[in-house]
């Protein structure tokens, strides 16, 4: 049902584009419509179409526009147009998202904007621009609402709405003392219900949460998560409020995690998108590859040691795939338990053993059940399908059985332990990826059953056939 509210829409704001309608009357038209449909409808637009819309909007509204589009397609938009408009655009967007579009810009177009922007931007987006991209300062904004601490509540509804012209993040409104340190933190619905003669102090939530510019998006991240504020601060390192992050922005690091991990899960070295040029997508995937095909052989060659045993009981490799599945399977669920658990920085070497011992337990009861079931239902199916009598058929099935609680035991205590060990080593866990952990326990699994199956089904029992 919203897709189709949102093509409507599509569809409604391209008719008033493409109308003859006189400018007043269609900006008064588009101005209806929220800033991100506006923005969904751009690249629908030809360049002529958007130059129209460049021309009928004011800057503000623009400015908004402009924040909901991916900076790549942002930057390629700034270039349709006059450069003094576009610096205009620019000064009226959050100074993160500045950035952003920016680093899209050709070098050479890059300082000229810069230089046309006003002074307030330039100054308020050279403070982001001086941290690293995996630095959280990176990802502030200078639109909050900054007091200081000894007003009274009169007079800091006075700043309040002196600043709200520029900065529209008002919900939460920062307290710093004279000297730019950081005090705490008002709450807007606070701040208008009470007293106006009564002291600020009273307002003020001293143990507000903060974050250091320089802290690392990886080791703030959790922390971020935690507090349903709408803004965090941010501070520098004489601990002086820079900025804040919105909820909005911790939404998009989450998301950009969460994306750089499922890359890491599935092998690769970083997240692709689908217009990423095809030589760049090969770059990023051949490196697992490589990794997983020298494994792979190992496994394979493995396998060939144990030729003597397949070729005295051929009808053991119908069942390979199935213990390799579930090793697979176990490897997986427990990589993903424990980089889950690891992103705790406070836990302790005995929290790790607990961890590798709770998901040995689970590989060793899911594998009893799954062995058990294993036992009843594939000796069945020996017995009646191929043939076999019902002691050969429940000796196979048994081996098959242990082999699989065997496994899984080993594939819990692997999947554990190797995103363990990167971290110890200081390398991202998430590198310890799925199919990384799925081809180790293929050789884990490989090993298990024909192992038991010659030591078993051909040293104790002599089966053949």
């Amino acid at each position: 049902m919203e897709n189709n509210v949102q093509e409507d829409y599509k569809s409604e704001i391209l008719d008033i584009v493409r109308s003859n309608a006189s400018p007043g009357i269609m900006r008064d038209k588009l101005e209806d419509y929220h800033e991100n449909d506006l923005a969904e409808v751009f690249p629908e637009l030809t360049i002529t179409e958007r130059r129209k819309v460049y021309r009928i909007l004011d800057i503000g509204m623009l400015s908004d526009i402009f924040e909901h589009i991916d900076e790549k397609q942002a930057a390629a938009y700034l270039d349709e147009m006059d450069i003094k408009k576009a610096a205009a655009i620019l000064s009226g967007m959050e100074t993160d998202a500045v950035v952003d579009v920016l680093r899209m810009t050709s070098k050479e177009k890059r300082p000229v904007l810069i230089d046309l922007m006003d002074a307030e931007a330039r100054k308020d987006m050279a403070v982001i621009a001086s941290f690293d991209d995996e630095e959280i300062g990176s990802r502030m904004t200078t639109n909050c609402i900054v007091i200081r601490e000894n007003l009274t509540v009169k007079q800091a509804m006075s700043g309040l709405i002196d600043q709200a012209a520029k900065n529209d993040n008002i919900s939460t409104i920062f307290v710093v003392t004279e000297d730019g340190t950081f005090y705490g933190a008002i709450d807007l619905k606070d701040l208008i219900i009470a007293r106006q003669e009564s002291p600020l102090e009273d307002q003020i939530v001293t143990s507000y949460p903060y974050v250091y510019g320089q802290e690392q998006i990886d080791d703030c991240i959790e922390k971020l998560k935690d507090y349903s504020e709408n803004s965090i601060p941010v501070l520098d390192n004489d601990n002086k409020l820079l900025g804040v992050i919105t909820s909005q922005s911790i939404v998009e690091l989450v998301d950009d995690e969460m994306g750089e991990d499922y890359a890491k899960f599935a092998g690769l070295t970083a997240e692709e998108d689908l217009k990423e040029p095809l030589k760049e997508s090969i770059k990023k995937r051949l490196p697992w590859l490589l990794i997983l095909l020298g494994l792979g052989m190992v496994v394979s060659s493995v396998v060939g040691v144990f030729e003597q045993v397949v070729s005295q009981l051929t009808i053991i490799m119908c069942f390979q795939s199935l213990i390799l599945d579930m090793a697979g399977n176990v490897g997986t669920q427990s990589l993903a338990v424990t980089i889950r658990v690891l992103m705790d920085e406070s836990l302790t070497g005995k929290q790790k053993l607990e961890l590798v011992w709770k998901e040995m337990r689970i590989g060793f009861s899911n594998g009893v059940i799954l062995g058990v079931l294993s036992f009843l239902i594939i000796g069945l199916y020996i017995a009646l399908f191929k043939g076999k009598t019902f002691g050969f058929a429940y000796a196979v099935s048994g081996c098959i059985g242990l082999s699989l609680v065997l496994a899984m035991v080993i594939s819990g205590a692997v999947g554990t332990c190797i995103p363990l060990f990167f971290k110890k080593i200081h390398v991202d866990p998430a590198v310890a990826s799925g199919p990384l952990i799925t081809t180790i326990n293929d050789l884990v699994a490989v090993i298990s059953y024909y192992g038991l199956c010659g030591l078993l089904l051909v040293g104790v029992l002599h089966l053949a056939g």
